[in-house]
């Protein structure tokens, strides 16, 4: 395992995944849950959601060797799933169908499907195959947690702040910034599809 970090590489990585995980389009969502729920334990939510996606990352590629795949098909794979979910931030349309039971108190659906979901678990595999190295995703995972905390912290004071018209605008900005990385995986991956 290489150890040594590169920052603009961390800095991709982390972005990748706050846009994926995109908890500040959630927010909606989630002060909706908080209010039927009667409040969210942030820090259960944001600790299961951490430990989803870090033995996610650690089991991913035995994972793939039972199903016979390589870590390059495996991140073109996830490039598209990245690309459709830019697509889904940009245009506004729900292609991933979120859970909708609120009764299940914390874990679900906060923070499995709405933090830790297919979508953040497909790009951490498809991260790792893009030669990512697994010190830079663990870091990126640990700086989104801090995020997702603080965030759950002050879901009505951030709603307040951005209104609706400027989390539309935040939600759209990461999505474009998903479909630019998506397209680079793909382009950096897709050489292991011709053989």
């Amino acid at each position: 395992m290489d150890f040594t970090i590169d920052f603009n590489r961390l800095l991709t990585v982390t972005f990748t995944l706050f846009a994926v995980i995109d908890i500040v389009g959630s927010i909606p969502i989630l002060i909706t849950l908080k209010e039927k729920m009667g409040g969210i334990r942030e820090f259960r939510a944001t600790i299961v959601s951490g430990v989803l996606m870090i033995v996610f990352m650690f089991v991913g590629e035995s994972f793939l060797r039972i199903l016979g795949l390589d870590k390059e098909t495996f991140a073109v794979g996830g490039s598209i799933v990245i690309f459709i979910l830019g697509l889904e931030m940009v245009l506004g349309m729900e292609f991933f169908k979120s859970e909708k039971d609120v009764k299940a108190a914390t874990v679900v659906p906060i923070a499995f499907p709405l933090i830790a979901g297919s979508g953040t678990l497909t790009t951490i595999m498809s991260l790792r195959g893009a030669k990512f190295g697994e010190p830079t995703i663990l870091i990126a995972i640990l700086i989104n947690l801090v995020i997702i905390f603080v965030v759950l912290k002050s879901l009505g004071r951030i709603a307040k702040i951005l209104g609706p018209g400027g989390l539309i605008a935040v939600r759209k900005f990461f999505g474009v910034i998903l479909l630019a990385i998506a397209v680079k995986i793909f382009a950096e991956n897709a050489h292991s599809l011709i053989k």
